[in-house]
């Protein structure tokens, strides 16, 4: 038997390079034909092509996955990993029977989530007419592009052609676009690469309009399908990748959990003249638990996991949206949601620090459709009985590209980089006198252009013009007492702030990268030793990023931040601030300022042992726990502004990541200067939602 597989590369470069949707001829008598060709081939009994039916081995992983934090920037978690092996069957036309015959799986952070039955197994037949998934819970009565039905409900464009060459034959595939004639209806967005000579399907890459999305909570569905060549005529599955985001929606709470599948299909033999009698009952049945546990894979679940489904983002289902978002409008993909509360972290809603003392908050959420929204959260402090608010209306595309105008009064941390988590800090202040904040007021107004993601990176521009103030210590810890609040200079400012995140993405030698950069150029007046008219310029760039490289069941993570501000009269609270456990253990909080600094730290994350874990329903799962050795090397300019030592210091540590990777203890000595300090916190992966 010859098989020959797709390069996806090549399929990938097609897809990149293929002209823009408004360019291409929708519904041409040369498309058409090629679509009905297509559709006859899908519905026609296929004895005529010599493949009755197939036999097959399907190999998966369907792994489940968390993200937080507002805008996602940071990578998702693995939470469960269930790795699957499955005997598939095929019979003309469209009989399918597929058997389960193991599965393992790992969890590592409690959940009882059930997967949908399809989610173990592979799409056959490229989906029947009528298309579901999550067992119609997450898509249904979606009409296949191509079938009767479908072909009336679709535009078709053919944008591109790619030539294969197997040792006997060559192919000519090519990339046909599909948009909904009617985008409020459920329906398919995508492209469908078909052999232009039997309008054999080669491959499918599509997601759905927000209609077709029966769960409120889904933020979209992406499929890619491949076939491969076997005996050099037939096209059969080869590869299948499925994911499926959702997000909460209590509270605006930026919360995400994302199904990842991914398949291979090998083994495959044809017209091997299968029983009809085989395919009756369900199309997906499993073997007894006991057999299935008996099933010998190899190596280790997560070792053996894809790279890409650790990521933020996979390139290829990435593509599948954009493309998505080009060939229909935004609106029909983006959610619909009215009135909700509104808070992005656990400190928004409670909050103690030595300038507000407890602090209460909220908010409020208006959507409107055609992307436009407003908000309005506010605040009190119960130590300086002062209100803050924020009100903005704003207008977002699916790709999260729009626009945000804000008025505001609110608390703004000077520093780069928070130094512990909001609840950590709440408590520490409240019980210890340890706050590491150091607040100043603003009052103002700001106009910001989001560019959404492009390229793995996002990108945004804001515009503003506001008044600072400082502020004092107004609340009373439990024990011990507050510092000194920060002497913020009083000013008046237009500010233009230029900011972009890139996503963690697959850098060489196994690596995993990802970055930050931050341009800001503020006019300020009011400074002390400024006339009342007189104003001063100064620019600030902050850049930041981590790499991490997987040895085995180690992994070692190489950190940096640097920072320089540069003007004739720098704001205190615009100087480059270091200290804490993130920036400089081992030093005070915000010990070491100045107009210029850089720290920069490497630690090697160590699996010490695994310690296993009954929590009920939730399973058993083994806890991991990491000794985390490090050093951080640290400078800060000499110049005007500075305060603590300057010049080249350094700090020394150790670390234990426990409770599923949730918690680290930190001790550390800073080597000039500093001191030993003693940390405990939740990991920074949280940080964004408290």
């Amino acid at each position: 038997m010859r098989v020959a597989l797709i390069p996806v590369a090549l399929l990938t470069a097609v897809l990149t390079a293929s002209v823009p949707a408004q360019a291409q001829q929708w519904n041409d008598p040369r498309t058409m034909a090629l679509v009905d060709r297509a559709i006859s081939r899908r519905t026609a009994q296929l004895a005529d092509t010599g493949l009755t039916d197939f036999r097959a081995n399907a190999h998966g992983y369907v792994t489940f996955l968390a993200q937080v934090g507002d805008g996602f920037p940071d990578p998702p978690k693995v939470v469960r990993t269930d790795e699957l092996a499955v005997e598939v069957y095929w019979r003309a036309p469209n009989q399918s029977k597929q058997v389960i015959v193991g599965r393992r799986d790992t969890l590592l952070l409690p959940t009882d989530i059930a997967y949908h039955r399809d989610h173990l197994a592979i799409v056959q037949n490229n989906f029947p007419n009528i298309i579901r998934l999550g067992d119609g819970d997450e898509v249904r009565d979606t009409p296949h592009p191509l079938s009767n039905y479908g072909r009336n409900e679709y535009d078709f464009a053919v944008a591109d052609s790619l030539t294969i060459r197997t040792s006997d034959r060559v192919f000519e595939v090519l990339m046909v676009k599909i948009r909904p004639k009617n985008d409020l209806l459920p329906r398919a967005v995508g492209a469908i690469y078909l052999d232009r000579a039997t309008g054999s399907v080669v491959r499918m890459t599509f997601s759905f309009t927000r209609v077709a999305l029966k769960d409120p909570q889904l933020e979209d569905v992406s499929v890619i399908l491949e076939s491969g060549l076997v005996d050099g005529r037939f096209w059969v599955p080869r590869r299948q990748e499925i994911e499926i985001r959702r997000s909460g929606t209590w509270m605006d709470f930026p919360a995400r959990g994302i199904i990842r599948g991914r398949w291979e299909i090998t083994g495959v033999e044809t017209n091997k003249h299968t029983p009809p009698a085989f395919f009756s009952g369900p199309e997906i049945v499993s073997v007894p638990p006991e057999q299935l546990k008996k099933y010998a894979f190899k190596g280790d679940i997560l070792a053996g996991l894809p790279a890409d489904v650790k990521l933020a983002e996979n390139d290829d289902v990435r593509r599948v949206q954009e493309d998505a978002r080009s060939l229909v409008r935004a609106e029909a993909l983006a959610r619909t949601r009215l009135t909700t509360p509104s808070a992005r972290s656990v400190s928004d809603l409670l909050r103690v620090n030595r300038n507000e003392g407890l602090a209460v908050g909220g908010g409020i959420n208006r959507r409107f459709g055609d992307g436009f929204s407003a908000l309005g959260r506010a605040r009190f402090g119960t130590a300086d009985h002062e209100f803050k608010a924020t009100v903005a209306i704003a207008w977002q595309r699916a790709d999260g590209a729009g626009w945000l105008i804000r008025a505001y009064d609110e608390y703004r941390d000077a520093g780069d980089q928070p130094e512990v988590s909001g609840v950590r800090n709440t408590i520490a202040a409240q019980e210890f006198g340890s706050d590491f904040t150091d607040y100043y007021r603003t009052r103002g107004a700001a106009v910001t252009a989001d560019f959404g993601l492009r390229a793995g990176t996002r990108w945004r521009l804001t515009a503003a013009r506001e008044d600072q103030r400082p502020l004092a210590v107004n609340a009373t810890p439990s024990t011990g007492r507050y510092a000194p609040a920060l002497t913020a200079d009083a000013l008046s400012a237009w500010r233009i702030d230029a900011e972009g995140f890139r996503a963690p993405r697959d850098g060489p030698f196994g690596t995993t990268a990802q970055g930050s950069v931050s341009v800001l150029a503020s006019r300020v007046r009011g400074i002390a030793g400024f006339g009342h008219n007189q104003d001063s310029w100064f620019g600030r760039l902050a850049v930041a990023g981590s790499i991490e490289r997987p040895f085995g069941a180690d992994r070692l993570v190489i950190s940096g931040f640097a920072a320089v501000v540069t003007g004739a009269n720098v704001p205190m609270q615009s100087l480059v601030f270091l200290g804490g456990p993130v920036t400089a253990p081992g030093f005070d909080f915000h010990q070491l300022r100045s107009t210029a600094a850089m720290t920069h730290r490497v630690e090697w994350r160590h699996l010490v042992a695994s310690i296993p874990v009954s929590i009920g329903r939730f399973g058993r799962l083994s806890m991991p726990v990491s000794l985390v050795p490090f050093g951080q090397l640290i400078w800060t300019d000499s110049g005007a502004g500075t305060s603590g030592p300057a010049g080249w210091n350094g700090a020394l540590g150790v670390g234990v990541i426990t409770i599923f990777d949730l918690l680290r203890l930190d001790v550390a000595r800073g080597l000039r200067g500093g001191r030993w300090t003693f940390g405990v916190d939740v990991t920074h992966d949280l940080w964004r939602i408290l």
